[in-house]
Order: C-alpha cells, then sequence, then structure tokens
C-alpha cells in the first residue's frame, strides 16, 4: 500500500491504537518560558530523574521583557531545570524557540511535541511536530506517549513559480483563505509537488508554522535536497534523512494551487482566515510595520525586506521594528550587510524574542493600522484594544514601510537578493562557507545538558513568584452548574487568558494569573467566580460557539479556569489543543448535539449534568437539564483514555495512578 510521508512518520512511532485514539513516540519536546515552568513543576511531580527524549530543550524567549524580578526569576528556574533533569537550555537572546529548534535540533522524520501552538514549524524540516499543553509535555519529557486522534492527511500540491513580491507567507494566506481557522481541525496539512523545489527550509517553516491557524495537527513538507542543503549550512548533514511520500500515495482531500497565479495577500483584522488581495486595501494609511515573530524572521525574509528599503527611509508616519528569529540570523545579516541596510532605512532593531507577537512591547498606538509579518491578528492581542491588525509578508510589511500605506509589492521595481535560491546555500557572493559555518557552529548561546552525576548536585532555584500548579479536583457524577459567561465563536486563548507584558510575568502564579480569566469577553468574570466557590460547591459552567479555544497552546486557560471553579465547557465545536488541555485538567469538554439548543442558554441561569460516571462508562451522550425543565444532550466523543483521565480527575492524578 502506497503511503504518504505523514502515514510513514506516524505509523513508525506508533505505540498504540484503540479505535480512532493512536499513542505515539515522541523524540523532542521543546517548551518556552511563558509555558516552561508549568510544564516542569508538574514534571516534577511525576518524579522521573532525567527526561526520557533523545532531546529536550527549555528556551527562553517570551517573557523577555524583565520590568521586575518576576521574568528572570522563572528564567533562572528553568535553567536549574534543564541542569537538574538533563535538557538543553537555550538563553534569553538566543532566539524564538522554533526558529532555534530548526537550525540546530529539528531533524526529518522525527516526532517533536511542544507546549507552544507553533511547534509544526518543525515540519519545514519533514518532522511530525505537534504543539500541545504543557502537562502532555511533561509526560512526554517522562517517556510517555503523546495521544491524539489518528488524524485525515490533506494533501497540498504546489505547481507554477512565484513572482516577484509574492512569497512563502502568501500560499499559507490562499491556504486559511480556503480552509479557514477551523478547516483543519483533526488534520495533518502535507505539501507536495513540483514547485515545493523553490522554497527554502525557512520559507517551508513560515507555511508550517501557520498551519496551526487552520486549528491543524500539524503540517509537513518532504525532506529533499533542500533539507539536506540547510542542514549542511546549520553543521547538521548527519542528520538528514531523505522522506518523501511513496509513488501513488493518496489523501483525504487535495488542495492545488498554483504559484504562479498567486497575488500578495493580507489578513484583515481580527482573524488570521479575513484574507484578502493586497491590491484590494491598497493605500489605506499604516502608522506601524512590524517583522520578525516564529513566521517570518530568517535571514531569508531579512533580505528580501532590505532589497526593498535599501537606500529609501522608513515613511515619516510609520514606525518600523524587526525582530531578527534567532542570534545566529542576526550575525549571519550583520555578516552579509543586511542589517546595516535595514538601521540606516530607520528600522528599530528589537530583540531575538517573540516581543510584540504575544503583546510584549512595541503596541501599535490607539486606533492604528499595523501590519505585521506574525501569524495571529485577534482583537486585542497586539497590547492595543481597538488597533487595526494585518497579517501580510515581509515584502507586502516593506513596502508599507517606506510608502506609508497598505502597497502591493508586486508593484514594486524591486532586484531581490536571490529571489529563488537560499542565501545559506554556499555560492552567495555575501556570505561565504566559512562564515556561515563559524557563525552557525557557535552554540555559545546554548547551555547543553548535565551528566547524571553533575545534575544530581543541582539544586532547584525558586523565586517568591513561582507557586505549585494547582490540583484538579474529583469528579462528581453530579454538577448543578451555573452560566457564568456565554460566549459568541472562535473565542481564542487570549480571549480566555491574556498574554502581554501585564499578565505573562504571572505564568508560575496561577492564583495571580486567575484574575485575568476572560478579562477580554467579560472583566467581571473573576468576582463572579470567586463569589459562586462561596456559595456552590458544585462549581460553575461556560457556554461558547464554534472553533471555542482557538490560537496558541496555553494551559493557563484550562488551568485559571479550573481555579476558579469551571467543570464544564459546553460549545458548539473546540479546537484541538484547548479540548485535551479542559480533559488534562478534569474539566468536561461538552459539544451541542443540537446548536440550535446555545440559544436556549440563558447567561445566569443553571444547568444540571447527571450520571456523569455512567456517560463516561457506557458511551452515552452527557444530559444536562435547565432550570425550564428542557434537556440538552451534548455529544460523548471521548476516546477512552480521555474518559479514564476525568474519571481520575485530570492528568496528573491519572498518569500518577498508572495510567499511560
Amino acid at each position: 500500500m502506497a503511503l504518504n510521508l505523514s502515514q510513514k512518520i506516524l505509523a513508525a512511532h506508533r505505540v498504540s491504537k484503540d479505535g480512532n485514539d493512536i499513542a505515539i513516540k515522541i523524540d523532542q519536546t521543546l517548551t518556552q518560558d511563558a509555558t516552561g515552568t508549568m510544564a516542569y513543576l508538574q514534571f516534577e511531580t511525576i518524579g522521573i530523574p532525567r527526561v526520557k527524549t533523545d532531546v529536550s530543550v527549555s528556551y527562553i524567549d517570551h517573557n523577555t521583557l524583565q520590568t521586575d524580578y518576576r521574568n528572570m526569576d522563572d528564567h533562572r528556574y528553568l535553567q536549574s531545570i534543564a541542569e537538574k533533569y538533563g535538557l538543553w537550555f537555550s538563553r534569553s537572546g538566543n532566539g524564538i524557540c522554533h526558529q532555534v529548534h530548526l537550525e540546530r535540533f529539528g531533524k526529518p522524520g522525527a516526532t517533536l511535541l511542544g507546549s507552544d501552538s507553533h511547534t509544526p514549524t518543525g515540519g519545514g524540516l519533514g518532522m511530525i511536530a505537534i504543539g500541545a499543553g504543557g502537562l502532555d509535555v511533561a509526560v512526554a519529557m517522562g517517556g510517555g506517549a503523546f495521544h491524539l486522534t489518528e488524524p485525515k492527511i490533506y494533501g497540498v500540491k504546489l505547481t507554477g513559480v512565484l513572482k516577484a513580491g509574492v512569497s512563502a507567507k502568501d500560499i499559507i494566506l490562499e491556504v486559511l483563505r480556503r480552509e479557514t481557522v477551523k478547516g483543519g481541525v483533526g488534520a495533518i496539512y502535507e505539501y507536495f509537488g513540483p514547485a515545493i523545489a523553490q522554497l527554502t527550509v525557512p520559507q517551508r517553516a513560515t507555511i508550517t508554522n501557520m498551519g496551526a491557524e487552520l486549528g491543524a495537527t500539524c503540517s509537513i513538507f518532504p525532506s529533499d535536497e533542500v533539507t539536506k542543503n540547510y542542514l549542511a549550512a546549520m553543521g547538521r548533514e548527519k542528520d538528514w534523512i531523505a522522506l518523501s511520500a511513496d509513488e501513488g500515495a493518496s489523501y483525504d482531500k487535495l488542495i492545488e494551487i498554483d504559484l504562479s497565479r498567486l497575488e500578495a495577500l493580507a489578513s484583515q483584522p481580527h482573524s488570521p482566515d479575513a484574507v484578502t488581495e493586497v491590491k484590494k486595501i491598497k493605500g489605506k494609511a499604516v502608522q506601524q510595520v512590524v517583522i520578525g515573530s516564529c513566521t517570518n524572521s530568517s535571514l531569508d525574509d531579512l533580505s528580501r525586506v532590505a532589497s526593498i528599503v535599501k537606500g529609501k527611509h522608513i515613511h515619516p508616519g510609520v514606525e518600523a521594528g524587526i525582530a531578527p528569529g534567532s542570534r545566529t540570523t542576526l550575525l549571519l545579516a550583520e555578516k552579509m550587510g543586511i542589517l546595516g541596510d535595514l538601521i540606516k532605512a530607520g528600522f528599530r532593531i528589537l530583540e531575538s524574542a517573540c516581543g510584540p507577537c504575544i503583546g510584549m512591547g512595541f503596541a501599535p498606538s490607539s486606533g492604528g493600522v499595523s501590519l505585521r509579518t506574525f501569524n495571529r491578528n485577534f482583537k486585542g492581542r497586539s497590547g492595543t484594544p481597538d488597533a487595526l491588525v494585518y497579517l501580510v509578508s515581509p515584502e507586502t510589511a516593506a513596502a508599507a514601510a517606506i510608502t506609508g500605506e497598505i502597497t502591493d509589492p508586486t508593484e514594486l521595481s524591486v532586484s531581490y537578493i536571490n529571489q529563488e535560491k537560499s542565501l545559506l546555500d554556499g555560492d552567495n557572493p555575501l556570505l561565504s562557507s566559512e562564515d556561515i559555518a563559524a557563525i552557525s557552529s557557535d552554540d555559545g548561546m546554548l547551555i547543553a545538558p548535565k551528566t547524571p552525576e553533575a545534575a544530581a548536585k543541582i539544586e532547584i532555584i525558586r523565586g517568591p513568584n513561582i507557586k505549585p500548579c494547582p490540583l484538579s479536583p474529583q469528579l462528581k457524577d453530579s454538577l448543578t452548574l451555573p452560566v457564568l459567561l456565554k460566549a459568541e465563536d472562535n473565542v481564542s486563548t487570549d480571549d480566555i487568558m491574556p498574554a502581554g507584558a501585564k499578565v505573562l510575568p504571572l505564568r508560575s502564579n496561577i492564583p495571580e494569573i486567575s484574575k485575568f480569566t476572560f478579562e477580554r469577553l467579560d472583566e467581571c468574570f473573576y468576582a463572579r467566580a470567586i463569589e459562586n466557590q462561596k456559595t456552590n460547591p458544585d462549581g460553575c459552567i461556560v457556554v461558547g460557539g464554534e472553533n471555542y479555544g482557538q490560537g496558541s497552546s496555553r494551559e493557563h486557560a484550562a488551568l485559571a479556569p479550573m481555579f476558579l471553579g469551571v467543570r464544564a465547557v459546553l460549545v458548539k465545536s473546540f479546537a484541538r489543543i484547548h479540548k485535551a488541555n479542559l480533559i488534562n485538567y478534569g474539566i468536561i469538554p461538552l459539544v451541542f448535539k443540537d446548536k440550535e439548543d446555545y440559544e436556549n442558554i440563558a447567561f445566569g441561569e443553571k444547568l444540571v449534568l447527571e450520571d456523569i460516571f455512567e456517560s463516561l462508562d457506557t458511551g452515552k451522550n452527557f444530559v444536562l437539564k435547565t432550570a425550564s425543565g428542557k434537556t440538552i444532550e451534548a455529544i460523548n466523543d471521548l476516546d477512552e483514555r480521555s474518559k479514564a483521565i476525568l474519571k481520575a480527575g485530570g492528568l496528573a492524578a491519572y498518569t500518577k495512578s498508572g495510567g499511560q
């Protein structure tokens, strides 16, 4: 039987299969500092003396704005944890986790689990790379398998040649335009076709990175000569293997894109799938441009920007910044002269970190139009509630930076540097193979795992802001739950638990961070939840619409509601990672059997969820009753392991009891 690439890698890593639930071995893990502290607090409770993966890396790239002691305290805790348990540690300033992992650790054919939703970036190297909650990552570090619903495989066939001014970002924006932010739930997007040879690994990684906005499990490209050349430039040619789908392999759905017909595209506020042609919105005044994030911060990206702005200046009405994806990229850009061109044009050079993408600095002006090469433009995510954020390619962002308005880059007369080839291919007159080798092999900002003997002597450093992870409550058979929030469609984890400079320093302190739960949807939610805890020991329920929990993998969007007494969430549909996180923390995820029942539930009324254990034991649908006596049925699509986790009171309790 001819297999596609995804099927091959999943089959090679499959540990077990129970119906649609499959368990796979995880080769590598990554965490970042916004999710890492909780992941490692949970890993400590498992009681395993050393990580059991081939490679595990703790990255510092989110909470790097140190306005007080809390973020640096987290960094010191994470470094001591890495030394104690056998992880690599990427220091602050070394770069964004996904870009550094691509450069230093990713391997074709391997599996990667990360506590960040953009972990699928690794698919640009031919990996099955999946984002998950920190507790799932902690279990994987301890040698446990990762469980997921067996995904459908969607094939994306690329043909044709990109025109000047159109790039990899426009490819994934086109996929989003067709598929929407919920079109990829439960699926892997596998790219193939004659046109992939023209895409460098960083460009492929742009596509797989932003595949997270489809709701997809992950995305993947074959491992070919382009992959080999990239790994060789990074000094890791030994990690390369050729991988591709078998001839005649089939897919659950086929999407075909002729790149020669592709235009420059933009995601309009406030959703990544609100995509239109740039030429249809050109002329709109722009106040800010930001280039970077884990989506578009490679040397390839910066070179395209430099080609457009060289010899010009940023428009007087625009503030522009660039956050290089890694220290390696920054050093290569300096060696090549790109960095100087960008500085001369007037770009502010920001840290090699996530920064503005998560509202950590460089927020837009009030009501301002900001063009960003990022992956998400949810309302308020930038740090400015009324900002209008557009997601665009580096070319479109650069064009706007110099013109002061949204501009179609295909209309510019620009001679691009190495338009169809990688800058790292060794045939670059501005960057020699020796330069590339010297810079890419400099791992001075990476701290290697200590030996078991040295690790045994390490003391964990815990600052005063680091608090234990709250335990999930034991499940009851019957719950009377008032509706403390009724939300609409496409609620993101940013809506449930905001990021930004104000909130992120509290990631290690659930009692404190819980005060911001649902703040963007209802600023009174926290007070109402605290009051409900005084009078109703059963807790409360949240009701929502389609695609509830889209966006970031942050488990705090499940942890904080659990801490405040949320015991069930009833919606029209869930995003994959958030649903898993709810289960991990003992919150029952309920899906309307009849979506029209959403209209029959009022804010504040009490819902009675009965015979919970019978539903978990037999697979029968869940039944809720309203105060008026109306019965609402909720689909029970939980696999056996998820049911067992809920009955045990969450994944931590399930794991401690010997569950796999």
